[in-house]
């Protein structure tokens, strides 16, 4: 036994630091904002009292949160959609040799590194949804090259307005998911292919029936990375159009909660609905991981 710690605990020592850090700040916080949501401090003054977990069913009776609920999975679905399939496609270009493919490599890659502030900021100014007469950024564009019928009101329309919202977070992501597609089809032995020509396959079916079959992990794990962003979006949101109501998501509503209407309990119960979305997405995703290294 002796011997054993004597083996542990120099590595314990040394991670020691990350492990206290981890429980303090992450799943000590955790805890706070679950005390805090189970509690009725409905303002600064109220004390800590337990409610029975009341927030979590009254939450939905406010006529902000179900619109916030269905905005934020619009977004999901063309945020995570869109990626997917641009990212793949340029993935493909790169795999069939495109010319110049280390500066469009670099090119693409580059959004992800600008954070979703400064890229907000941008594309705020290009999705102005200004009227003809005064149109600017993408409008205005449009405008000049004959195409005014693709003029429109963007992130404001009443039915599609968190699909145009979605188009920055698309532009930035796509890149970091062509990067995870290029290595898997790169990793896919040259062998298999050359076999599948040999059999009379077309160049559509051995990607159909070879390369994307072995694609599942990196398909799976760029839906896990992707989904979790986008149900916790919060600075594109405010950068583009700020706290409006028509694009009202549930981060933005955890923000208004808390610093606006300086409600910590509604806050934090909206706060506790994304981490549980969050794991959601992301315990199967582990569990998965770690059967798979358990088989191999």
């Amino acid at each position: 036994m002796a011997r054993r710690w004597r083996r542990w605990l120099p590595g314990l020592l040394l991670v020691s630091p990350s492990i206290i850090a981890i429980g303090l700040f992450v799943y000590g916080l955790i805890f706070w904002n679950t005390r805090v949501a189970v509690s009725g401090k409905h303002d600064e003054i109220t004390p800590y009292g337990f409610d029975k977990g009341r927030n979590f069913v009254d939450l939905w009776s406010q006529p902000s949160w179900p619109g916030a609920v269905q905005n934020a999975l619009v977004f999901t679905v063309a945020f995570v959609g869109g990626a997917l399939a641009l990212g793949a496609f340029l993935a493909f270009l790169m795999d069939k040799g495109i010319r110049a493919e280390a500066s469009l490599r670099a090119i693409y890659l580059f959004p992800m590194a600008v954070s979703f502030i400064a890229s907000g900021v941008v594309w705020r100014w290009l999705m102005n949804p200004a009227p003809p007469q005064r149109a600017v950024g993408l409008n205005q564009l449009f405008g000049k090259v004959g195409l005014d019928a693709l003029a429109n009101s963007w992130w404001q329309h009443p039915t599609w307005g968190m699909a145009a919202m979605a188009l920055p977070a698309i532009w930035q992501m796509s890149g970091y998911v062509m990067a995870l597609y290029l290595a898997g089809f790169r990793a896919v032995p040259e062998e298999l292919r050359e076999a599948a020509r040999v059999d009379g396959a077309s160049e559509w079916k051995v990607y159909r029936h070879v390369v994307f079959p072995r694609l599942r992990p990196v398909t799976l794990s760029a839906l896990i990375i992707l989904g979790h962003i986008s149900l916790k979006v919060f600075d594109l949101i405010m950068a583009i159009s700020g706290k409006q109501i028509i694009t009202y998501v549930p981060a933005v509503a955890t923000y208004v909660e808390i610093f606006d209407r300086h409600d910590p309990a509604n806050g934090a119960t909206i706060a506790t609905y994304l981490l549980l979305a969050v794991a959601l997405l992301v315990v199967p995703y582990l569990v998965w991981s770690v059967r798979a290294e358990r088989t191999r």
